[in-house]
């Protein structure tokens, strides 16, 4: 401490060498008054948002994937008027979604929709869950569609129902063939949490930005930032990886 004061000294003297210097910044930047606890709770509350997004963007993916997929598949001659309904909607929903950009979604949802609402990391995961399942339907979809029509008829030749033929036969299949695409989709989403500090989610960004705006030294909190959201993503694809390998696992046996 007394160092740090010593040198903090030199560098506001302009008479500091460069180690000095990135010392002081650093300290100033993660040490002095605990401003790694600011770090901290960032990261606590960009999982958290990461998490309840990613929850709310796979329960729509699947219930979008599934009714697109089962109007597509429908025999011609035996389409049924309420799955067209819903079908329509929701090709409404994924085309705006993924038409705008996040920022102005997040934008609708903090300052419109939610105006009076202070709890900035909820309006967050959920404008993000719902930007996510837009994607992230599309994934499924494309899985479940890939999966050869075949396998649909011999599931109903075995006296299958359609529910029973999707979840035991087309499914598992599709998973294997849609992880890869939705891990990169759960990566970025991660990464996209780092938006909602325009709306006041005070989440790594968020605090990286105070810490700035105290210093008036960004190197250092910028990096810091960058190097925490590098180990997440890190931590995230070795997850993958090993659920990727438990699954292909299972074919041998």
């Amino acid at each position: 401490m007394e160092q740090y004061a010593a040198w903090q000294a030199l560098v506001k003297a302009g008479e500091a060498t460069s180690w000095q210097k990135y010392y002081v910044y650093f300290y100033q930047a993660f040490v002095d008054k605990d401003r790694w606890m600011q770090y901290l709770n960032g990261v606590l509350t960009t999982l958290y948002v990461t998490a309840l997004a990613l929850l709310i963007g796979v329960i729509l993916g699947v219930i979008v994937a599934v009714v697109r997929t089962a109007h597509d598949q429908q025999r011609p001659g035996k389409r049924s008027p309420v799955l067209g309904f819903f079908n329509a909607i929701l090709k409404v929903y994924v085309t705006v979604i993924r038409g705008t950009p996040m920022m102005v979604q997040l934008m609708i949802m903090g300052f419109v929709i939610f105006a009076s609402s202070r709890d900035f990391a909820l309006v967050g995961a959920l404008t993000l869950g719902i930007n996510s399942g837009a994607y992230t339907s599309e994934i499924i979809r494309g899985g479940l569609m890939s999966v050869d029509a075949g396998q649909m008829e011999a599931g109903r030749s075995l006296g299958l129902n359609y529910t029973d033929t999707m979840r035991f036969i087309i499914v598992p299949q599709a998973i294997k063939a849609i992880l890869p695409s939705l891990g990169n989709e759960f990566i970025v989403l991660l990464k996209d949490t780092s938006l909602i500090s325009v709306i006041g989610g005070k989440e790594l960004i968020y605090a990286a930005r105070a810490i700035v705006s105290r210093t008036y030294e960004a190197l250092f909190p910028y990096l810091g930032t960058a190097l925490i959201y590098l180990v997440l993503v890190m931590l995230f694809t070795w997850l993958l990886g090993i659920f990727e390998r438990r699954l292909r696992a299972s074919d041998l046996r």
